[in-house]
């Protein structure tokens, strides 16, 4: 345990790691059940996760505003369909404002060390300020909080300035400079129109093109949220045709429908060649993968932006930088004054996995070493009672993680009643339940469009597996998360109680 000056020493029930949407909706579950006995450990000085993070210009959300919010409660101010970066953290403020959730957080500590003690039947966490001791663990640190710097040749000694796009500089103005961004990603696609009216020459470097959607944005009408807030049910009824869009036809045509595809990509290329004229430069941003394989990006400005008499695309990866000459694979060569690094972040394995040590002293990285597998996304054999949120295995690709975050939550209360009512110290997934269930998962992915379709993408892990995604629907990850499966687990109790057991115990 690290040793600090002044540590403040603590037992609490839960605690949960990360105040983002995660660790907001396992703080409202454990208010809701009576459980005031939890702590929210944050490193930053605010919640929002992703959300007060990512304040790059143009930064939104791709999917729809309705469905990207908690259920139990709705947003009837929305003042877009589709959310921008800086409403939706204000959402997520108000969200824990409104749930008292005040007192439970720690703000400005970060997750040092947290590890399972099988003697006492806990956890031992160490943060930047406090000792903790946790009957229980949840991890909603995230998968999109370490942002991700390319391995490039002089990019530590590049002599201009260099941000990634999560960590946007705004003190930087870079009115008339010749900019280079790396990568054409979910966030690339919405910073670079912005900026592009603003730098003198800007540089777009692409490793691999993506498919690109219209983007049916629009203003929220003044009538329109009056009517949300004096009639509730409006919320829930917008809420419910977002998730069935998704759901149902999304994720027909995206996974399992292979003609449905075609008629989707076909509508990529017809936006596509509406707004590049250049055959030349249109067919750098033509994709040779199936539409789905990777994240479908959402944008009406992207294709314009790159079409203007100050921009060129590189097709090629950067493979050098030369004091401020950036160097592609293709040989081009650019000098530039700024780098901005659109190149998503450290996902398979999540960096907070090295810090989390369970059974027989290894890390969940030790572990998660040789193959990414879990249980039904929440829970990871040899880690009693640490059960994650929004991780690894529950990704859809183009549905809303609020929605699996909330069947995660259900989950996670399930299994705090269970072990409350039958007196028990720890739960823990069993070895041969996560290797059945992996089976599962493994088998149902194999004929999606992302192990099929032609690409690689952040959705394959370091062995070549699908381990980040969820292969069914939302409403199917719901139904699958509704109840704690007592027969997959070890079950221990409590010494101090004489309560008979349902299930097998764990054994010394």
């Amino acid at each position: 345990m690290t040793e600090t000056a002044n540590i403040q020493t603590r037992h609490v029930r839960v605690a949960v790691i990360g105040a983002g949407l995660s660790g907001v909706a396992a703080g409202i579950a454990l208010k809701n059940d009576g459980i005031e006995d939890f702590v929210i450990i944050e490193r930053a000085g605010d919640v929002g996760g992703v959300w007060r993070d990512n304040t790059y210009p143009g930064v939104a959300c791709d999917i729809p505003s309705h469905l990207y919010s908690f259920s139990h409660t709705p947003n009837p101010d929305w003042g877009h369909t589709f959310a921008p970066g800086e409403q939706i953290h204000d959402y997520i403020k108000g969200v824990a404002a409104n749930h008292d959730l005040g007192d439970q957080l720690e703000f400005g500590e970060e997750l040092l060390e947290a590890r399972w003690d099988e003697d006492r039947q806990r956890w031992s966490i160490s943060t930047t300020n406090l000792e903790l001791t946790a009957e229980v663990l949840v991890d909603g640190a995230g998968p999109l909080t370490e942002p991700q710097a390319p391995n490039i040749p002089g990019l530590e000694s590049f002599e201009g300035t260099i941000f990634h796009s999560a960590r946007w500089n705004h003190d930087h103005d870079m009115i008339g400079e010749r900019v280079a961004v790396l990568g054409t990603g979910a966030s690339s696609i919405q910073f670079v129109p912005e900026i592009q009216p603003r730098v003198g020459h800007l540089t777009v470097f692409q490793r691999t093109p993506g498919w690109v959607l219209p983007r049916f944005d629009r203003r929220t009408a003044a009538f329109e949220r009056t009517l949300r807030r004096l009639c509730p049910s409006t919320n829930r009824i917008q809420r419910l045709a977002q998730f069935l869009v998704r759901d149902r036809l999304h994720h027909r045509m995206i996974r399992r429908d292979r003609p449905a595809r075609m008629l989707l990509e076909r509508q990529a290329r017809l936006h596509l060649r509406r707004q590049v004229r250049d055959p030349h430069l249109r067919a750098k941003l033509t994709p040779n993968f199936e539409v789905g394989c990777k994240r479908i990006l959402l944008s009406n400005k992207w294709y314009p932006a790159l079409t203007q008499p100050n921009v060129d695309v590189v097709a090629a990866g950067v493979t050098e930088i030369r004091g401020r000459t950036v160097i592609a694979s293709d040989t081009t060569e650019r000098e530039v004054d700024t780098i901005i690094l659109g190149t998503g972040f450290e996902v398979l394995p999540p960096p907070i996995s090295a810090r989390i040590i369970g059974r027989d002293e290894r890390t969940l990285a030790d572990v998660w070493d040789a193959a990414l597998d879990h249980y039904r996304a929440v829970e990871v054999a040899h880690f009693p009672n640490y059960f994650r949120l929004a991780g690894v295995g529950c990704a859809l690709g183009h549905g809303s993680m609020l929605a699996q975050i909330e069947s995660q939550v259900a989950y996670l209360r399930d299994a705090l009643r269970m072990m409350k009512q039958r007196g028990l110290a720890s739960v823990e997934v069993t070895q041969q339940a996560q290797n059945a269930y992996m089976d599962y998962a493994r088998a149902k992915l194999s004929s999606t469009v992302w192990a099929v379709g032609g690409c690689t993408s952040w959705y394959q892990d370091g062995h070549g597996g699908l381990t980040a995604m969820w292969p069914g629907t939302m409403g199917e990850y719901e139904l699958l998360m509704a109840q704690f499966e007592t027969d997959d687990h070890l079950l221990t109790r409590h010494p101090a109680t004489d309560q008979p057991l349902a299930a097998t115990c764990a054994q010394d």
